[in-house]
């Protein structure tokens, strides 16, 4: 056993403290990691406060209560010290990322934004002018793209990079009409939205909002996709401005502020609400639902227990034709469905499942999920008149089935499942399988009762595109993968590093032209296609 002299009396280093401690803290990990149900974060946030734990009692004991001799004392607490100060000077904290740990970033890492190009080159050919995804999630909002076939040797044919170039922060996509694509972001203490060149990355025209939302875990920036339609663009800040704008140049057509048209309880004055963010508490991650363009109206989710939940403006004047529900707003968007051969507007609130009436915005019926968890993930609409709800946090997914008696719409419950918890992504169905990512690995189950067909592919917590037999998975670090649409096993077909650091935002792929971004940056690829094999003579 070690020792040291103090006062002339030899005295043993106190050890058993720090056994005792990193025993308890190994016992407290494996309970954290074989509990906990499905919820990953769960897992993560109890490990990091066991770790900071276990770290601040081994420091006590090593300068208080060890026995260790003065100087030793010292070279300790000044080596920490000086840990603390080189990395406080060098990295700031950045984000959280999809599990909840914390990112860093370099201090000195800082990017020039681009600016509006007094001669942006105009690519406007007949190639370019077919080119379309014009909303969130593509056409049909369902995952789904239309388009040639993917190569997928990309070693043999790698995808060429048109630009790659620094972008405002934000979660939100790009919506492409023609040689334009079109994004939000946050500039400074301005909402904005920028319309880049597609084949140069220069920006065309950009229109700006007072207007800035920002959290340590939700990040900075506005959160949902534009939605382009007959020449214009429409676009939902983080802190609830609406905004009607001309395609061409970005001129406002018109403005509104969704909280105030909701009826929502403000902590601050009205004319401010642009300014700051807004602190209703249904909407604590901002707002985040993409326009959805229903017989010449442009839809948004506002929520709010004491207002109107979902908002419906005419397309042209931007005055509002209708508030219809009462929930408060998840950050899910709406789309539509086909049930029972009735049109119906869904939505995933906070507390539940609505279908709204597009005509008038009335509650045509309900499903209740009421958990203390965001809801973010889409609904998937299946054949037979069902819906797929997913979500993250170790809740999982539950199959409904719409019905209908007497002119009464109705839900239940078919399934639910722990076998896909879809936190921020969005859920693909096809040949009678639900494909994405589940809880970060990727995963297919079936939908007769939510069994589990594989699971593979740790690509974190990012988005994903269906195209013919093939799923582009952007991934949380940035990387984009191609995987076989095989309900029988995971197949990866190729990969490559799009973008660096943390990506949540949803990709846009048209044709061959692939746009990916997050909130740092932004790049334009051009993927290889399958060509078809020339016949042969006989």
């Amino acid at each position: 056993m070690k020792s040291y002299k103090t006062n002339n009396n030899t005295t043993s280093i106190r050890w058993w403290p720090p056994v005792v401690i990193l025993t308890f803290f190994a016992l407290i990990l494996s309970v954290v990691w074989s509990t906990g149900g499905d919820n990953q974060q769960y897992r993560v946030l109890r490990t990091l406060s066991s770790v900071l734990v276990a770290s601040l009692l081994l420091i006590a004991w090593a300068l208080f209560f060890s026995r260790l001799s003065k100087q030793a004392r010292w070279i300790i607490f000044g080596s920490l010290l000086a840990v603390f100060c080189l990395f406080s000077a060098c990295f700031r904290f950045s984000q959280f990322s999809g599990n909840m740990l914390p990112l860093y970033e370099w201090r000195w890492g800082s990017h020039t934004l681009p600016g509006v190009e007094s001669e942006a080159l105009s690519l406007s050919g007949s190639q370019l002018a077919k080119l379309s995804f014009p909303q969130f999630l593509g056409p049909s909002r369902d995952c789904k793209v239309p388009g040639p076939a993917l190569a997928t040797d990309w070693n043999a044919n790698p995808p060429e990079k048109l630009w790659r170039q620094p972008i405002g922060p934000a979660w939100s996509g790009f919506a492409i009409t023609g040689h334009r694509a079109v994004t939000q972001e946050q500039r400074g203490e301005a909402e904005a939205v920028v319309c880049y060149d597609l084949q140069t990355g220069g920006v065309l025209w950009l229109h700006t909002d007072a207007g800035h939302y920002k959290t340590s875990i939700a990040g900075e920036g506005p959160r949902a996709t534009p939605t382009i339609h007959n020449g214009m663009v429409y676009t939902l800040g983080a802190t609830g401005i609406l905004n009607g704008l001309k395609l061409a140049n970005g001129k406002q057509i018109w403005q509104r502020h969704i909280a105030i048209d909701a009826q929502l309880e403000l902590d601050m004055p009205i004319d401010q609400v642009g300014i700051h963010q807004n602190r209703n508490k249904s909407k604590e991650w901002g707002y985040a639902s993409s326009p959805l363009i229903v017989e010449n109206k442009v839809i948004v989710s506002a929520g709010g227990e004491n207002g109107h939940s979902l908002l419906a403006y005419d397309v042209k004047s931007g005055e509002l034709a209708w508030a219809g529900g009462s929930s408060r707003a998840g950050y899910s968007s709406a789309r539509l469905a086909d049930l029972h051969g009735d049109i119906q507007i869904l939505i995933f609130n906070q507390d539940k499942l609505t279908a709204h009436s597009p005509s008038d915005g009335s509650v045509v019926w309900n499903f209740d999920w009421d958990v203390p968890y965001p809801h973010v993930s889409m609904p998937v609409t299946l054949p037979g008149n069902r819906i797929l709800l997913s979500m993250g946090y170790g809740q999982g997914s539950k199959l409904l089935q719409a019905d209908i008696s007497d002119g009464k719409f109705s839900s239940s419950e078919l399934w639910k499942s722990t076998r896909m918890k879809a936190k921020f992504t969005n859920l693909i169905f096809h040949n009678d399988h639900i494909f994405g990512l589940d809880d970060g690995i990727f995963a297919c189950i079936d939908t007769q009762r939510g069994q589990r067909k594989w699971k593979d592919g740790r690509y974190g917590h990012g988005q994903i595109l269906l195209r013919d037999e093939i799923i582009l998975v952007m991934a949380e670090n940035g990387d984009v993968i191609l995987i076989e649409a095989n309900p029988d096993k995971q197949v990866e077909l190729a990969r490559f590093p799009a973008l660096d650091s943390k990506t949540w935002n949803p990709p846009t792929l048209a044709d061959e032209y692939l746009l990916v971004r997050n909130h740092r940056e932004a790049a334009c690829y051009k993927l290889p296609l399958s060509r078809p094999e020339k016949a042969t003579s006989p």
